[in-house]
This record gives structure tokens, C-alpha cells and sequence, in this order.
């Protein structure tokens, strides 16, 4: 005859470890709050999407997330992530904006289950580009970054705005 071993049931064990799921799920939770919390009240943070022109996939999709202005460039983070750094860096220097436009009928939501984050009703969209090395302006835009109309207007005059510390030469 087979002895059983004492110990304990495997319905306590579940339960520790669904214990432990749910503080995993809370931290994960509470970390991507305070990161957003940070960005935002660090000040110099906008609510904006942004996509790659042409790009194929999840880079060509509309994602939101946080812009904050810096004084060499423009870095904006993935409303869900937990990455302290910026997944894109606009430099600002020959930073210009190539066209602007309003959203169209294919970036606004719908009922469809979408990859992409749909466009509010209420955004510009603004196509940018940086300066070649000859001094021409772009001709293509290599992103595309939608935003509201405050936030618009100080991302424009953040652009036409010197740097500090540079000297302007006429």
C-alpha cells in the first residue's frame, strides 16, 4: 500500500498563487500610474498621438501617448508602458513642419476592434519633417503628430522659438 505524504492541499497553493498574480497585477498597475504621474506633473507634458509616415505595422498606426518639450528635442512616451525613457526624440533642430491637415474618415474611431488608437474628433494633424543638410526644406514628412488645438499652439511656438543659449546670426 501507497503512503501518502502529509502536506498541504493543492487548493491552498491556488489560491497563494492567485494571492500573488493579483499583487503583480496591482504593482504593474501602480508603477504605470506613478510614471504618468511623473510625466505629467514634471510639467512640459501634452496628451498627443503620433505615427510614422509610411510605416508598415504598429509603427503606422496611430498610438497615444505623453510629448514633453525639452530644450534639444521633443520625446514622447507610450501611454502604456512602463519605459522611463521616450520611445521617440523629435530633435529640434531643423525640426519644420511640413503640412497640416485635418483627421480623415479612415483615422476616426469606429466600431471595429482596431490595432491603431483612433483620432478624437477635435485634433490636427501635423506632418513634420526635419531641414536637409543643404539647407532645403523636406519634401516628404517622416511623422505625423496629432494633437488638440492648445496643444497645437504651444507646440508651434515651441518649434519657431530659439533654443536657450543659442545666439541668433543674422
Amino acid at each position: 500500500m501507497v503512503e501518502q505524504l502529509p502536506g498541504t492541499p493543492w487548493s491552498e497553493s491556488l489560491w497563494w498563487v492567485l494571492l500573488v498574480l493579483v499583487a503583480l497585477l496591482v504593482v504593474v498597475f501602480l508603477a504605470g500610474a506613478l510614471r504618468r504621474f511623473v510625466l505629467v506633473r514634471s510639467g512640459g507634458a501634452i496628451e498627443c498621438y503620433l505615427r510614422v509616415c509610411g510605416g508598415k505595422g504598429r509603427r503606422g498606426a496611430w498610438r497615444v501617448g505623453f510629448g514633453r518639450y525639452g530644450t534639444d528635442g521633443f520625446g514622447w512616451y507610450p501611454v502604456l508602458s512602463l519605459r522611463p525613457r521616450p520611445t521617440v526624440r523629435l530633435s529640434r533642430r531643423g525640426l519644420v513642419v511640413v503640412g497640416r491637415r485635418s483627421r480623415t474618415a479612415g483615422e476616426e474611431g469606429s466600431g471595429t476592434v482596431r490595432v491603431d488608437a483612433p483620432l478624437p474628433a477635435d485634433v490636427t494633424v501635423l506632418e513634420i519633417g526635419w531641414i536637409g543638410p543643404d539647407g532645403s526644406d523636406p519634401e516628404d514628412a517622416v511623422y505625423e503628430v496629432a494633437m488638440g488645438e492648445r496643444q497645437l499652439t504651444g507646440f508651434l511656438s515651441w518649434i519657431e522659438s530659439m533654443p536657450p543659449g543659442t545666439h541668433w546670426e543674422a
